[in-house]
């Protein structure tokens, strides 16, 4: 479980901040995230998992994304070839 304390406190060693805003959505709470020195780049999430998340794949440059579509990707293979020899 991600604390947003500590989340915040990463994200701003790498020029990010983060603002917590209670409504009414499930969680509660809508993470407000921006870089720092470009405003533009920007988001939203409702849940510190999912801030955490998209700062990195900002940073990345979506390595994230990518590794989760190759992961799906090879399960998938892994189910088709597992099935087809099952009999």
């Amino acid at each position: 479980m991600f604390k947003i304390n500590e989340i915040k406190s990463w994200a701003k060693t790498w020029g990010y901040s983060i603002k917590k805003e209670k409504d009414d959505s499930i969680n509660g709470a809508s993470y407000y995230w921006m870089k720092d020195d470009d405003p533009s780049v920007c988001g939203v999430a409702l849940s510190v998992s999912k801030v955490a998340t998209a700062i990195f794949n900002h940073l990345s440059e979506n390595k994230w994304i990518e590794h989760q579509k190759e992961f799906q990707e090879n399960k998938e293979e892994k189910r088709f070839t597992t099935t087809d020899y099952e009999t």
